[in-house]
């Protein structure tokens, strides 16, 4: 060890062996045992921002923190919103319910979605701003009860048929 930086000769099974998580969570110094994540300046900006209760403790030999509280920065990281997206309503991340994150799609994908809904848009979006819009579109479609939903599957599998043979003209007796 050299200056709380790694010299390669740690443990392999994915942590420092002799060293210990470096922060202090909710006034409590961590017990667990440090990873190959390091607190860094950026990292600690995040904390602040997030107003999480971490802090590194100062008579901390090194910068490494454990895979626990690693997992627990990255989760709020990655709630990170765009700018334009839904910063005007009064919705929180805990008010929303999962959706699927449209940023990481290919721009084809999100065209062809824009194509299949008639989602009207300026020509020449870049990714972000067309995923901004569809992510508006995809929140306004109506969900149905999950029981319906239920219902429905079991009545079909029964009948031995899908709403695609339906739209197709499949499955029905005119022969």
């Amino acid at each position: 060890m050299n200056n709380g930086f790694s010299t390669g000769e740690e443990d392999s099974r994915g942590g420092h062996t002799d060293q210990t998580c470096c922060l202090i969570d909710d006034m409590e110094r961590c017990r667990n045992q440090a990873g190959y994540a390091s607190y860094s300046k950026r990292i600690q900006k995040t904390v602040a921002q997030k107003r999480l209760k971490l802090s590194s403790d100062p008579s901390a030999q090194h910068i490494y923190i454990c895979d626990y509280h690693k997992e627990r920065i990255q989760s709020v990281r990655t709630k990170r919103r765009r700018k334009d997206s839904e910063d005007d309503s009064n919705e929180t991340d805990t008010d929303l319910p999962n959706f699927p994150d449209l940023y990481q799609l290919h721009v084809s994908t999100l065209r062809r979605y824009k194509r299949h809904f008639k989602v009207q848009t300026r020509q020449g979006m870049k990714r972000a701003q067309l995923a901004d819009t569809i992510m508006k579109h995809f929140k306004t479609i109506p969900i149905k009860e999950e029981s319906e939903i239920i219902t429905y599957f079991v009545y079909m599998v029964k009948m031995g048929s899908n709403k695609l043979d339906q739209k197709n003209g499949i499955g029905n007796d005119t022969t």
